[in-house]
């Protein structure tokens, strides 16, 4: 069965590069987050609008397949789950995994830029839609057990990258946890230049590695980090010392073995930073 960027002609794949690439270029050219927030606005709408044969439009909705990817976002963060955690998730888009999350837990906030949720949706009674423009959400400090983000941080500006991680570590309480899933660097990029270059043009504006994330996360006092190889329905703890030396490896081979073999190896970065 053919992907869906082979399914369409070269022309198409060009055409989707270009738009989202001048996109991103003027998203990346902003100074501050001011001059970001209306970029970051009506940024898909504006890439929809100018290919109108985007994947996301024209892909038929499979409730399977998505209820599927639900359960095993779940069993990833079950282990962290109880009755009295306050969980909050980045980047939800239509709330499907939060809704999922709420018969578990105390309270579930979700942080979005925009009202994402179809409108027949349920919001159950311990859900809670905070709206931002990529500043502080305005949770308090040391209140959240769980925060998740589920193919988030590849997005951030990478001026905003820092400041997100530590506004993150702020709202944790001591011994809580940023549980994140992010394409791995190395075999990508993962976006739509991945058909035209060796690195991220479009809106993946930074992709992550391990050793990032682990720098990242000691720059912003987390204590530790926990690895977990998640993909393809196996969800399992491995050693981060492992993670990194496998994903070293990974970084040395040529680009066609990267994106082969290393990413079967390393399918995606999945890491707990914890207070």
């Amino acid at each position: 069965m053919k992907s869906g960027a082979e399914r369409r002609s070269p022309e198409s794949l060009r055409r989707h590069y270009e738009v989202e690439k001048e996109i991103a270029d003027r998203l990346k050219a902003t100074g501050d987050r001011a001059e970001r927030a209306p970029i970051l606005a009506g940024m898909y709408a504006e890439l929809f609008s100018r290919v109108p044969d985007h994947p996301r439009l024209t892909a038929q909705r499979d409730p399977e397949t998505e209820a599927q990817l639900v359960q095993r976002l779940l069993a990833l963060l079950s282990p962290h789950l109880r009755r009295d955690t306050e969980y909050v998730e980045f980047g939800a888009g239509a709330c499907a995994l939060a809704f999922a999350v709420c018969p578990f837990v105390r309270r579930v906030r979700v942080v979005e830029i925009a009202d994402q949720i179809p409108p027949e949706a349920r919001r159950p009674p311990n859900f809670e839609l905070v709206l931002y423009d990529g500043g502080d959400p305005g949770i308090a400090p040391d209140s959240v057990d769980v925060v998740f983000s589920e193919q988030f941080v590849e997005h951030l500006h990478p001026d905003d990258a820092r400041e997100h991680f530590a506004l993150v570590q702020r709202m944790l309480r001591p011994g809580g946890r940023y549980v994140l899933r992010t394409p791995e660097r190395w075999t990508g990029p993962h976006d739509v230049s991945r058909w035209f270059s060796t690195t991220p043009q479009g809106f993946h504006l930074r992709e992550w590695s391990y050793a990032d994330l682990v720098h990242m996360g000691g720059q912003c006092g987390y204590r530790r980090c926990e690895a977990t190889w998640n993909a393809r329905g196996i969800c399992v703890r491995w050693p981060l010392g492992l993670a990194l030396a496998v994903e070293s490896a990974v970084a040395r081979m040529p680009l066609g073995w990267r994106r082969t073999l290393g990413h079967k190896l390393v399918p995606m970065v999945t890491l707990a930073l914890v207070k």
